[in-house]
Parts: structure tokens; C-alpha cells; sequence
């Protein structure tokens, strides 16, 4: 799988990139990062990708000609084929709130583009010609698309099929079927006067996970009521 981030910033991503899963992903040939310099398709001795908005208002807007120099450098490069299925994403703050079952679909995909948002935002007719899915991470304002554009790369490579040792740790954990994980426990046996429940030191599986299902059950009604009901 290919992941090609457009950015102002690619200095961000290096220690991200290089460590834990992402790092071993890479080394096992699963993954390749693209890092493209935005600001290398800006115009004049300064590099401009952005313009002051038609109609007036605050902020700078990110250039629709820029974004769509720097995304088409990324789709005929040699490395693109015809029939490679590909996604262009763009971070926003206007867009589809970011769920685990969309971190699933973006897997299956053979080149993901991310386009970091800046500014006041992107001119409308490069999202029109260019992006597939505005995303957003939550409600709330960022400087820039840097790190939404982290975890979204992030939450995809892990499902990657191979990149985790326990296959099993995609499927049971938080969010797989709109549930929260149970709680989880350790050594020592006692902490503070507080017991590992019986349950998970007994040796039956079958009990362990009827366990684990009614804990995810009763966490997620306590703390994300809104996931029982809710639909990917």
C-alpha cells in the first residue's frame, strides 16, 4: 500500500513514520510513505500556495492550481498504476467525522492520498475536482492537518494485514462492533488491595469472553451510549 501525505510541513512526519508499528510496517515492505512538500509547487522566490478569499474575510485560502499540481505529481508518478484503486482525502474540519469501520475501508485501498487542510480552508473547486472525502477527527478546531493526517495514516496501516503479530487485536478491540473494549489486567495479582477478577485467571475461554463482552457492553453503555445504536 501506498500513503502519499501533500503538506506544508513533512518535517512533522519523520519521527512519526520511523517509529513502533508504522516503522515495522515499512520494513516489511506493507506500507510506503510519501511525503510531498507542498510549498514545491508554490509560485514565485517565495513559494505562494495560498490567496486572501473572494468576497473578503480572515485567513489565507489554500490555491485549487498548487494542490492540484502537487496531486498530480503523486498520480503519474511511475510508481502509480492504471489499475491501482486509489482514495484522495482531504483533513477538515467541515468533514465526515473519522470512524474505526472508515479506517477499514481506507485499507483495502491500494494508494491513499492525504491532503493536509490549512488556513481558512481549500478552494472549493479543487475539492470538487480533485477529493474523494473530506474527513475530520473531531469537533474542534486544529492549526493545521498535520496530525489528523498521523492518525488517519496510523488507524489505516494497523489493519494492514500482517503489520501486528495478533491478527486477533484488529477484530476484539475498541469500536470493531461499536463497543469499547472491556477493562484489561495484569500482573500483580493485587494492586492496593484491588484482585485481577477471578473470571480471567480461571483458564475458561469461553467464560472469559462472555466476560469481556458484558464488561465492553456495560462500559460502552456507561461512557459512548451514543455507539449501541449507532450505524457505520
Amino acid at each position: 500500500m501506498i500513503i502519499s501525505i501533500i503538506t506544508l510541513f513533512p518535517e512533522m512526519f519523520d519521527k512519526i513514520l520511523n517509529t513502533s508499528i508504522l516503522k515495522r510496517a515499512q520494513a516489511k515492505g506493507k506500507v510506503k510513505f510519501k511525503l510531498i512538500n507542498l510549498r514545491e509547487f508554490g509560485e514565485g522566490k517565495h513559494q505562494i500556495v495560498d490567496g486572501r478569499p473572494y468576497g473578503g474575510g480572515a485567513g489565507m485560502v489554500l490555491r485549487a492550481d498548487i494542490l492540484a499540481r502537487a496531486v498530480s505529481s503523486v498520480v503519474n508518478r511511475k510508481s502509480s498504476t492504471k489499475n491501482e484503486t486509489r482514495k484522495t482525502i482531504l483533513t477538515s474540519a467541515s468533514g465526515k467525522p473519522y470512524k474505526q469501520a472508515k479506517a477499514r475501508q481506507l485499507s483495502q485501498f491500494d494508494h491513499v492520498i492525504i491532503i493536509c487542510g490549512h488556513y481558512e480552508g481549500v478552494d472549493q473547486r479543487f475539492i470538487e475536482k480533485y477529493v474523494t472525502e473530506e474527513i475530520s477527527i473531531g469537533d474542534y478546531v486544529l492549526t493545521g492537518g498535520e496530525i489528523p493526517a498521523m492518525i488517519i495514516a496510523d488507524s489505516i496501516v494497523r489493519l494492514l494485514p500482517g503489520v501486528l503479530k495478533k491478527e486477533e487485536a484488529v477484530i476484539n478491540e475498541s469500536f470493531s462492533e461499536n463497543l469499547l473494549e472491556g477493562p484489561q489486567y495484569t500482573r500483580p495479582d493485587i494492586f492496593e488491595g484491588l484482585k485481577v477478577p477471578d473470571v480471567l485467571t480461571s483458564g475458561n475461554h469461553g467464560e472469559i469472553d462472555k466476560w469481556r463482552k458484558e464488561q465492553g457492553l456495560k462500559k460502552t453503555k456507561k461512557i459512548r451510549p451514543d455507539l449501541i445504536t449507532q450505524k457505520d
